[in-house]
């Protein structure tokens, strides 16, 4: 801090700003005229010109400055040192207005706040990784052409991934991308996806990205409802937008990834190759547009999720610190999403050999030779997936020493999967299985021991899913159960703890709003002054020791007329019989009058024959008149192999079978 006094024009040099910046302890620092409004005496004014400030009267002008975590008491020192330095400087030059001794920079949690526009880019963990660790290595991807040789899994260095991601944001910018547009991007997970992402963050351009596995006609419905301003893919995707050109009118600005054709605008490649690698990573508060993320669909129509950077920080810091991941460790994300996180924390990420929209389909092998040969600590995918390599690695006796955690979610994850996986870990390592949706993630987790002792047992009496306790810094409420738009918080939602009730959630990690999608905001989102609670859709219930239940999907239970029926404590009840895969309840008729059918898909070779299906349809009779939650239940019927979403290839398309059912019941 300094003082100046009447009259002169206060220019800050860009050169005495970056010493600050580029120092090893400091993350981000902000100047302007509204942090130095804040910080005048009451006497002092400051008065924009075309050249810069001019000031006049007693006032004080000050530099926030956000440290690295665990820092705040070296980058004070730096900072202080630095501003010495330049008081001193200023002397020698004889300036006409002699600074004042430096004064101690606050450093309290309470300067960094939205109103004072901190820098809060979520790019900037690259650059500094990348500062910390240049030579360490930050992505591993698998040649597939390669494939067998020693040379089959190329890497890139954190200092490589930032020069890269550099010379991307200048070739984009060159392309005519600017800030705050938004920009499709369809690139598969590999060096260049993580470059293209990191780039566009730092240019403050919002990548926005689509599940292409959701199909073609979906796929474009979302392109349709963004208004894109620019598009950013690969060969093949290039060549939907010329088959479909409708879908993408909006865009001004396209970047072909690889081979570019007959298509016109600029090849990304082309543009690299005499970039710059330095790039100055633009300013952001914590609340601007980040990325929007389309939700997969499975459980409505797909919507664009809006992120702001402040949000992808908390998720960073929120997973780091629950889950224990440190520098230094080896992640496998079958999530490409997720490599992002693991690379802002300082872990190498480890692309996987498999297709990220269809991980019910991946080879096992493939998965455990890469947590073999890369010494995997952790990694991150769906149930369906790891119900495959849990089975791969139990069948064969397969250990798998070097994992600390598996982190599973997209779904219930199956007690016996938790199980098998803990037969192939080691020690301490263990299953994790966070709970939350693309609205909202992590807002809860369980453990994998935790599951194996009494919450298993309880599950499958139908005591429903239990998804553990809120994430530290999330508030997680329940409330009473409506389809209506609720517009405003009022405590007299709530439901007490033991009663079923809709699961909302607030917090640092919980998004505010869908893209262009009032309607979808109304029904999911609830204001309470400047918090914002989302609607997670899922019903549920806290027990006594404050986990929570999850009991199914608000938009699935069955309204009969004795009462409402929930699809998972029902669907565990038919799921203990030997040759159950699944079950799925759906409702038959208008609500409040619905007839509940279960429908089960048999285990594979198990599907019922002849006079084998009356003895099937009996047994499941039976487990329903035993138990209460099933009781109504007088109609079953048999389905090969369930519809399922395609990005967990888990969660069962309900609606479509429900449609089959009145169809069969007819």
């Amino acid at each position: 801090e300094r003082s100046v006094k009447q009259g002169p024009v206060f220019r800050f040099a860009c050169a005495s700003q970056l010493k600050i910046v580029a120092m090893p302890h400091v993350s981000t620092i902000f100047l302007s005229i509204s942090i130095a409004t804040a910080l005048c005496d009451r006497g002092g004014s400051i008065k924009a010109t075309k050249k810069g400030a001019r000031i006049s009267g007693s006032l004080t002008l000050g530099v926030l400055i956000r440290p690295l975590p665990g820092r705040w008491r070296s980058a004070s020192q730096e900072v202080r040192y630095r501003l010495a330095g330049s008081t001193a400087q200023a002397q020698r030059r004889r300036m006409r207005y002699p600074p004042l001794p430096t004064a101690q920079l606050s450093m309290d949690d309470d300067v960094l706040t939205n109103d004072q526009a901190i820098v809060s880019n979520i790019a900037a963990y690259l650059p500094r990784q990348a500062a910390e660790r240049p030579d360490e290595i930050a992505v591993i991807a698998r040649n597939a052409k390669k494939r067998g040789r020693s040379d089959s899994w190329p890497s890139l260095t954190f200092g490589e991934l930032d020069r890269l991601s550099n010379r991307y944001a200048n070739s984009l910018a060159a392309a005519g991308i600017e800030r705050e547009m938004r920009v499709l991007l369809m690139v598969r997970p590999g060096f260049d996806f993580f470059a293209l992402v990191f780039a566009l963050f730092k240019m403050r351009a919002v990548p926005v990205m689509i599940d292409p596995g959701m199909g073609v006609g979906r796929l474009l419905d979302c392109i349709r409802s963004v208004d894109l301003q620019a598009f950013v893919g690969i060969p093949l995707a290039q060549a939907m937008r010329v088959v479909r050109p409708r879908s993408f009118k909006s865009i001004q600005c396209v970047v072909t990834v690889g081979r570019r054709w007959f298509w016109g605008g600029a090849s990304l490649h082309r543009l690299a190759r005499g970039a710059s690698e330095s790039f100055e990573i633009a300013s952001t508060a914590r609340d601007d547009t980040a990325a929007i993320l389309f939700t997969s669909g499975s459980t409505g129509p797909a919507k664009g999720v809006v992120y702001e950077h402040g949000m992808f920080i908390a998720q960073v810091e929120e997973i780091q610190s629950y889950y224990g991941m440190s520098p230094g460790e080896i992640d496998l994300p079958t999530f490409p999403l997720f490599g992002l996180f693991s690379i802002a924390m300082g872990m190498t990420v480890v692309v996987p050999d498999m297709d990220p929209s269809r991980p019910a389909d991946v080879n096992p092998r493939h998965i455990v030779d890469a947590i073999k040969a890369h010494g995997i600590t952790n990694t991150f995918g769906s149930p369906a997936l790891w119900k495959r390599v849990a089975a791969y690695c139990v069948k064969r006796g397969i250990k798998l020493p070097s994992l600390r955690r598996i982190l599973i979610a997209g779904a219930p994850v199956p007690y016996p999967v938790i199980k098998q996986l803990h037969a192939v870990l080691d020690g301490d390592a263990d299953v994790h299985s966070p709970y939350g949706a693309t609205e909202s993630l992590p807002v809860a987790s369980i453990s994998g021991r935790e599951v194996i002792g009494k919450c298993s047992e309880f599950t499958r009496e139908g005591a429903g899913t239990c998804v553990g306790r809120a994430m530290p810094g999330i508030e997680l409420r329940l409330i009473e159960i409506t389809d209506e738009p609720i517009d405003v918080w009022r405590d007299e939602l709530l439901v007490p703890d033991g009663a079923k009730g809709e699961i909302v959630v607030a917090g640092p990690v919980v998004t505010k709003h869908y893209f262009g999608l009032d309607h979808a905001d109304a029904l999911s989102k609830i204001r309470d002054g400047s918090r914002v609670w989302h609607r997670i859709g899922d019903i549920g219930y806290r027990d006594r020791s404050g986990r929570i239940w999850f009991c199914g999907r608000k938009g699935h239970r069955v309204v009969t007329p004795d009462g409402t029926m929930f699809t998972v404590p029902c669907e565990a009840i038919f799921n203990e019989h030997p040759n159950v895969a699944r079950s799925a309840l759906v409702g038959v008729g208008s609500a409040g009058a619905q007839i509940p059918v279960i429908i089960v898909e048999p285990v594979s070779g198990k599907f019922p024959r002849a006079a084998r299906m009356l003895v099937f349809w009996e047994e499941m009779l039976e487990l329903a008149r035993a138990n209460e939650k099933t009781r109504e239940i007088t109609n079953v019927l048999f389905y090969p192999s369930f519809p399922v979403d395609i990005r967990h290839n888990t969660k069962i398309n309900r609606e479509a079978l429900a449609v089959w059912a009145a169809t069969e019941l007819q």
